[in-house]
Protein backbone atom coordinates (compact mmCIF):
# COMPACT_ATOMS: atom_id res chain seq x y z
CA UNK A 1 0.00 0.00 0.00
CA UNK A 2 2.73 2.34 1.30
CA UNK A 3 4.61 1.98 -2.59
CA UNK A 4 1.19 2.74 -4.19
CA UNK A 5 0.99 5.62 -2.58
CA UNK A 6 4.17 6.93 -3.82
CA UNK A 7 3.70 6.26 -6.49
CA UNK A 8 0.58 7.84 -6.72
CA UNK A 9 2.53 11.28 -5.50
CA UNK A 10 5.48 10.80 -7.70
CA UNK A 11 2.78 10.68 -10.29
CA UNK A 12 1.19 13.46 -9.41
CA UNK A 13 4.41 15.67 -9.21
CA UNK A 14 5.01 14.63 -12.47
CA UNK A 15 1.99 15.80 -13.97
CA UNK A 16 1.59 19.30 -11.74
CA UNK A 17 5.22 19.83 -12.95
CA UNK A 18 5.02 19.29 -16.43
CA UNK A 19 1.64 21.76 -16.35
CA UNK A 20 3.72 24.15 -15.24
CA UNK A 21 3.26 27.65 -16.50
CA UNK A 22 6.36 29.39 -17.27
CA UNK A 23 4.93 33.11 -18.30
CA UNK A 24 6.06 32.58 -22.16
CA UNK A 25 3.65 34.58 -23.43
CA UNK A 26 3.49 35.37 -27.27
CA UNK A 27 4.60 38.88 -28.42
CA UNK A 28 1.49 40.85 -30.12
CA UNK A 29 3.95 42.63 -31.88
CA UNK A 30 4.57 39.31 -33.68
CA UNK A 31 0.83 38.59 -34.08
CA UNK A 32 -0.11 42.07 -35.26
CA UNK A 33 3.09 41.96 -37.68
CA UNK A 34 2.45 40.93 -41.38
CA UNK A 35 5.71 39.55 -42.32
CA UNK A 36 5.34 36.66 -39.79
CA UNK A 37 2.79 35.19 -41.62
CA UNK A 38 4.75 35.48 -44.74
CA UNK A 39 8.07 35.06 -43.80
CA UNK A 40 8.69 38.01 -45.34
CA UNK A 41 11.58 40.48 -44.01
CA UNK A 42 12.25 43.23 -45.46
CA UNK A 43 9.10 45.56 -44.85
CA UNK A 44 9.79 47.25 -47.85
CA UNK A 45 8.64 44.08 -49.76
CA UNK A 46 4.96 44.58 -48.27
CA UNK A 47 2.41 46.02 -50.29
CA UNK A 48 0.96 49.16 -49.77
CA UNK A 49 -1.46 51.35 -50.39
CA UNK A 50 -1.52 54.42 -52.26
CA UNK A 51 -4.94 56.60 -52.04
CA UNK A 52 -5.82 59.22 -54.38
CA UNK A 53 -7.33 61.05 -51.66
CA UNK A 54 -8.66 59.44 -47.99
CA UNK A 55 -10.97 61.94 -47.76
CA UNK A 56 -14.14 63.11 -49.57
CA UNK A 57 -16.79 65.28 -49.01
CA UNK A 58 -20.01 65.31 -50.65
CA UNK A 59 -20.75 69.11 -49.51
CA UNK A 60 -24.20 70.03 -48.66
CA UNK A 61 -27.15 67.46 -49.27
CA UNK A 62 -30.55 66.73 -48.48
CA UNK A 63 -31.47 64.07 -45.71
CA UNK A 64 -32.91 61.04 -47.10
CA UNK A 65 -30.22 60.75 -49.76
CA UNK A 66 -27.73 57.84 -50.35
CA UNK A 67 -24.51 59.06 -51.50
CA UNK A 68 -21.75 56.71 -53.32
CA UNK A 69 -17.92 57.30 -53.32
CA UNK A 70 -15.09 55.33 -54.77
CA UNK A 71 -11.85 55.58 -52.96
CA UNK A 72 -9.11 54.65 -55.79
CA UNK A 73 -6.38 53.17 -55.02
CA UNK A 74 -2.96 51.25 -56.40
CA UNK A 75 -0.72 48.78 -55.17
CA UNK A 76 2.64 50.73 -55.01
CA UNK A 77 4.26 47.76 -52.95
CA UNK A 78 6.35 44.38 -54.26
CA UNK A 79 3.41 41.68 -53.45
CA UNK A 80 -0.31 41.15 -53.67
CA UNK A 81 -2.34 43.17 -51.34
CA UNK A 82 -5.16 41.94 -49.53
CA UNK A 83 -7.77 43.26 -47.85
CA UNK A 84 -9.17 41.24 -44.82
CA UNK A 85 -11.91 43.86 -43.91
CA UNK A 86 -13.45 47.22 -43.87
CA UNK A 87 -15.75 48.71 -40.71
CA UNK A 88 -17.48 51.69 -40.79
CA UNK A 89 -17.95 53.93 -37.71
CA UNK A 90 -21.53 54.18 -38.28
CA UNK A 91 -24.33 51.65 -39.51
CA UNK A 92 -25.80 54.21 -41.81
CA UNK A 93 -22.15 53.69 -43.47
CA UNK A 94 -20.85 50.85 -45.79
CA UNK A 95 -18.07 50.26 -47.38
CA UNK A 96 -17.26 47.60 -50.46
CA UNK A 97 -13.81 46.36 -51.11
CA UNK A 98 -12.39 43.95 -53.46
CA UNK A 99 -12.07 40.39 -52.49
CA UNK A 100 -9.43 39.04 -55.01
CA UNK A 101 -5.93 40.33 -54.55
CA UNK A 102 -4.40 43.29 -55.89
CA UNK A 103 -1.53 42.87 -57.93
CA UNK A 104 1.43 45.10 -57.35
CA UNK A 105 0.80 48.26 -59.63
CA UNK A 106 -2.69 47.48 -60.38
CA UNK A 107 -5.38 49.66 -59.32
CA UNK A 108 -8.48 48.99 -57.48
CA UNK A 109 -11.33 50.92 -55.48
CA UNK A 110 -13.31 50.96 -52.18
CA UNK A 111 -16.56 52.06 -52.50
CA UNK A 112 -18.20 53.81 -49.38
CA UNK A 113 -22.39 54.28 -49.51
CA UNK A 114 -23.61 57.10 -46.81
CA UNK A 115 -27.27 56.46 -45.85
CA UNK A 116 -28.65 60.22 -45.11
CA UNK A 117 -31.69 59.14 -43.46
CA UNK A 118 -32.35 60.24 -39.89
CA UNK A 119 -28.95 62.43 -40.49
CA UNK A 120 -28.73 66.23 -39.83
CA UNK A 121 -26.32 68.92 -39.56
CA UNK A 122 -22.34 68.23 -39.85
CA UNK A 123 -21.43 64.25 -40.20
CA UNK A 124 -18.32 62.92 -40.57
CA UNK A 125 -17.90 59.11 -41.03
CA UNK A 126 -14.73 56.70 -40.94
CA UNK A 127 -13.93 53.37 -42.77
CA UNK A 128 -10.80 51.74 -40.82
CA UNK A 129 -9.30 49.16 -43.98
CA UNK A 130 -7.17 45.70 -42.23
CA UNK A 131 -4.70 44.61 -44.81
CA UNK A 132 -1.57 42.93 -44.97
CA UNK A 133 0.16 46.07 -45.48
CA UNK A 134 2.41 48.03 -42.67
CA UNK A 135 1.02 49.41 -40.74
CA UNK A 136 -2.45 46.99 -40.95
CA UNK A 137 -4.88 49.90 -40.79
CA UNK A 138 -6.11 52.72 -43.11
CA UNK A 139 -8.41 54.89 -42.96
CA UNK A 140 -10.56 56.53 -44.99
CA UNK A 141 -12.85 59.45 -44.21
CA UNK A 142 -16.27 60.98 -45.91
CA UNK A 143 -17.81 64.24 -44.98
CA UNK A 144 -21.04 66.36 -45.41
CA UNK A 145 -23.48 68.46 -44.38
CA UNK A 146 -27.01 66.88 -44.24
CA UNK A 147 -29.98 69.32 -44.08
CA UNK A 148 -33.88 68.20 -44.14
CA UNK A 149 -35.62 68.81 -47.33
CA UNK A 150 -38.16 71.46 -46.03
CA UNK A 151 -35.08 73.59 -44.87
CA UNK A 152 -33.56 73.90 -48.97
Amino acid sequence: MKNTIKIFVCIVFLIASACKNNNNKLSTDLINNPNSASGTENIGDLPKFQFETDLHDFGKVTEGEKLTYSFKFKNTGKTDLVIASANASCGCTVPEVPKEPIRPGKESVITVTFNTAGKSGFQHKTVTVVANTQPSNYVLNIKAMVSSPEKQ
